[in-house]
Order: C-alpha cells, then sequence, then structure tokens
C-alpha cells in the first residue's frame, strides 16, 4: 500500500485553493467572472479525478495488507489523540469521487444563471466540494466526521440566500435534521475509538481487526452503536419516514443545489452504511437484512406513490430520488457481491440521471417562471431538443435497456432475490424484492406522466415565445446523456471497480 503520493490530497483541496482564489481577483464588471474561475477550478479537480482513476489499480479482493485501498496519503496531525490526516480509495469510493466531481462541475454551468452574490455563491460550492471528496476519501474517523459536518455549512447557506420564497424554512429543517442525526454519530465514533483494541481512529486498522472490533462490549451494546450510526446515514440516504426534510430542500433550492443535493449528498448516507455497517458491525448487519430490504421496498414504493400525487416539477423527482435510493437499500439486503454492486452502481447511475432531471428542471423553470405542472404543456413545439434529451433522461429513470439505469437495477433484483441468507430470511427478501419490483411500473407512470404533461399536448399561448436549449444547457445536458449511454452499455466500466471491493466486504459476513 504506498503512501503519500499526494494525488488524492490534490484532488480533496483544489476547490478549497479555488474557493479562496476568488477572492483575489476583483470582478471589475467583467461577465460571468466568478463562474468562469469557478469552472476552473471544479474541471481541474474532474481531470485530477480521471487521472487517479488511470493510477487506480484493479486489483482482487483481500489484496496485499491495504484491504484493496490505494493512492492513500497519510500525515501526522494530532499525535496525542490518535488522529491522523489519512485519505485513500478503493472500488467503493472511487465511483463517488468521479461521480462528485463530474456533478460539481456540471453544477458551475447549472449556475450560470446566478448573478446576485456570486462570489461567495461559487465560495460556498467550492468548499463543498472538498467537504464531500473529504467524505468519500477520508480513512480516519475523526477526519471522516469533520468533512461530514463541514458540508452542512455551506448547503445551508446556498439554500438560505439564493432558495426560494420558503427557503429559510427549507434551509432550517435540512440543518436540523442532519446537524441532530450527526450527534448518533459523533457519539458512536466515539464508543468505537475508547471500547476498540488497539485504540483508535484510524479505519484501515478497525477494518482489518473487525473480528475483534467491540469484542468485549455485550452485543446489545455494540447493536446501539450500529444503530446510532445507520440513524445518521438513513437520514442522509434519506429512508422513509426520515425523509421530509428531502422535498423541502429540493424545492426552495437554486437548480444547480438540486443537482448536487440529489447527485452526491444522498450517497454520502448510502456510503456510510456500506462503509461502517458492513465493514465494522458484518455480525450485525447481516441480522438487519430483512429489515433493510423492507425499507428498501418500503422507500420504492412509497417514494414511487406520493411522486405520482405530485403537482410540482420539482417534487416529482425530490420524491423519485426517494424511490430511487430505496434500490440501495434493497441491494444492500442481498449480502452478496451481485446486490452490492448494483447498489454502488445505482449510487453512480441515479446521480446522473437525477441530476439531468434537475437541470430540465430549472430550464423550463427559467422560461416559464412556474413548475406547475397543470400550467404547462405542449412545450416540445417550441423546445423540440430539450424535449428530445427529456425523454431520453425520462427513459434512463425508468431504466429502459441500453441506459445505466437498467443495469444498476438489474443487478440489485438479481441480488436480492438471490440473497446470500437462509431459511425465513432468504424467502422474506425474495418476497419484499417482488413487492418493490412494483416500483418499476410506479416509475414508470410518474415520469412518463409527467414527461406528457410538461412537454406534449396542446401548447398554451402564452408559452408561444419560449426559447430552446441555449450553448451552456447543452453542453451540460449531452456530458450527462451520454455517460447514461455509455455505462449502458459498458457498465463494466464501472462495475470491474466495484466489484472487488464489494467481494471484499462480503467476506467479513460470518458464514
Amino acid at each position: 500500500m504506498p503512501t503519500n503520493t499526494f494525488l488524492l490530497t490534490a484532488i480533496l483541496f483544489l476547490p478549497l485553493v479555488g474557493a479562496l482564489s476568488l477572492f483575489l481577483f476583483p470582478d471589475k464588471g467583467r461577465d460571468h467572472f466568478y463562474h468562469k474561475i469557478a469552472a476552473f477550478w471544479t474541471g481541474l479537480t474532474l481531470i485530477l479525478s480521471l487521472f487517479a482513476l488511470s493510477q487506480y489499480r484493479n486489483l482482487p479482493a483481500n489484496h496485499a495488507q491495504g484491504l484493496g485501498f490505494q493512492l492513500v496519503d497519510q500525515l501526522p496531525w494530532i499525535p496525542s489523540m490518535q488522529i491522523q490526516y489519512q485519505v485513500g480509495v478503493d472500488g467503493l469510493s472511487l465511483p463517488m469521487v468521479l461521480l462528485t466531481t463530474l456533478i460539481l462541475f456540471v453544477a458551475v454551468f447549472a449556475s450560470w444563471g446566478i448573478t446576485e452574490r456570486s462570489r461567495t455563491y461559487f465560495f460556498m460550492l467550492l468548499i463543498m466540494e472538498t467537504a464531500v471528496l473529504g467524505v468519500f476519501t477520508s480513512l480516519d474517523m475523526f477526519q471522516f466526521f469533520v468533512m461530514w459536518e463541514l458540508e452542512l455549512i455551506p448547503m445551508y447557506f446556498l439554500i438560505g440566500i439564493w432558495g426560494g420564497p420558503r427557503r429559510n424554512y427549507a434551509a432550517l429543517k435540512f440543518i436540523l435534521y442532519t446537524a441532530l442525526a450527526s450527534a448518533f454519530m459523533f457519539v458512536a465514533f466515539l464508543s468505537i475509538f475508547f471500547f476498540s483494541q488497539p485504540q483508535t481512529f484510524d479505519m484501515i486498522v478497525l477494518l482489518k481487526n473487525h473480528n475483534s472490533l467491540l469484542a468485549s462490549l455485550a452485543p446489545p451494546f455494540q447493536m446501539m452503536i450500529l444503530v446510532g450510526l445507520l440513524l445518521c446515514f438513513c437520514v442522509k440516504l434519506p429512508m422513509v419516514p426520515l425523509h421530509t426534510w428531502l422535498p423541502d430542500a429540493h424545492v426552495e433550492a437554486p437548480t444547480a443545489i438540486s443537482v448536487i443535493l440529489a447527485g452526491v449528498l444522498l450517497k454520502m448516507g448510502a456510503y456510510g452504511i456500506i462503509r461502517f455497517g458492513f465493514g465494522f458491525f458484518p455480525d450485525l448487519i447481516k441480522e438487519l437484512a430483512v429489515f433493510m430490504a423492507a425499507l428498501g421496498m418500503l422507500n420504492i414504493l412509497y417514494g414511487a406513490l406520493l411522486a405520482l400525487a405530485q403537482t410540482d416539477m420539482k417534487r416529482v423527482i425530490a420524491y423519485s430520488s426517494v424511490s430511487h435510493m430505496g434500490f440501495v437499500l434493497l441491494g444492500l439486503s442481498a449480502m452478496n457481491p451481485m446486490g452490492i454492486n448494483g447498489a454502488v452502481m445505482q449510487m453512480f447511475t441515479h446521480g446522473t440521471i437525477t441530476a439531468l432531471l434537475f437541470i430540465f428542471v430549472g430550464i423550463v423553470y427559467d422560461r416559464t417562471h412556474t413548475r406547475v405542472i397543470a400550467d404547462l404543456g405542449g412545450l416540445s413545439a417550441r423546445m423540440p431538443l430539450a424535449s428530445a434529451f427529456f425523454v431520453i433522461a425520462a427513459l434512463a429513470s425508468v431504466g429502459a435497456p441500453g441506459m445505466s439505469g437498467f443495469v444498476s437495477e438489474f443487478l440489485v433484483f438479481a441480488g436480492a432475490y438471490g440473497n446470500a441468507l437462509k431459511g425465513l430470511p432468504h424467502f422474506a427478501i425474495q418476497l419484499f424484492t417482488v413487492a418493490a419490483a412494483l416500483g418499476i411500473i410506479l416509475g414508470a407512470g410518474y415520469t412518463l406522466w409527467l414527461t406528457q404533461r410538461v412537454f406534449f399536448g396542446p401548447l398554451p399561448e402564452r408559452w408561444q415565445g419560449l426559447g430552446d436549449l441555449n450553448r451552456i444547457e447543452l453542453f451540460n445536458v449531452v456530458i450527462l446523456t451520454l455517460l447514461v449511454f455509455v455505462l449502458g452499455f459498458f457498465p463494466a466500466l464501472i462495475v470491474d471497480y466495484i466489484n472487488p471491493a464489494s467481494e471484499q466486504l462480503v467476506s467479513f459476513l460470518p458464514k
């Protein structure tokens, strides 16, 4: 496990450098000046993350001594408290790093219409990129917690300052839910540190010793620690009934912030469940497999039914995110590599597809100044290019073959139905999987119905003067649409990285 190449460190802190650089250059009235600076730094970070992908060696599970972690940077931080700066990636976190850098790059162009206090806006955006990348790369629990909390601050201001009419309510609700949930994670991390042998925040050491982790504690206390972690991560996922902050945050947030929220931030919760639940508490997480499958099914069906009932375009996509993140829980409940591969790929594909859908909501709103579905209709007559790409995005969200959403959902269902459990738990998860399949039908219903009501039918007189996609919008849409098709036809481009890490997690589980 070679250390201190500082490639990941560069990726992690480049956005922070970019955020600080915004205050070095006065605007002087230049058009989109701070937008271009932010695009430069997020673009450079994306290029470096692609270079990191090229440097990552796709190794089998149980490789060497590092449990598959590569590009590790390690420096002392607070030695007296066993705290260090440590970052690294494996097959679970590398796709999330790529997703984060891509979505933040796209979000800058989705923010091209932001003119009020744009320097502060992009400062917050770049700080958030560093924080989210820190969550996905941190290999020290204290550092992980710091990065997790750091992300909350810019998101609160981005919603609270640049959001819609009820932005203060939505921002406060977001911060209350997530900050309260983070308290459970903090207590759980302290418990792990004080009661583990050896006493450390080092996640690699703790993963290596997962069999003896907290061995001196009674199983009920271990379960309390795990439940504390899961509560925090399930709020972020979000899991029903802890999801109510999400629709309000989406509706009030600017378009680009909705793109980041759905595309990246929700994945932090799923990543936490995988990294800490499966990595630190494999025995206990296996006991919760049926419970996870039930909650996954609930998320899929409940989110889909609520999406059907919405009258606002943004709320439809927001509740669809609740539904689609249920597939992640269902895939994880399989306790086999195929299910976990599907769950992680669903995190990636949902990030790109939902980001694309929210971009279209912003495109429609910028032209019509409404998101009320009943006020729209027939927009394809004036926006043929936008409508064609939206249909593609809708089909990807439904999981049409040849698109990335189909691959991830297929892996989830195949893994969950053939789950690795025995006896009654095996048949219970199969039953929940069959029930969850109804979510695909409901998903087709709300997605295609939304498409029909917004883009087809008679065009109201007041929308006669609308224009089609501009160059900035087309740039964003083409990037994400190409990725949907590339991963739909060549899913091995990402699954080959995920699979060794999935097999590593499954090897931790009791037989």
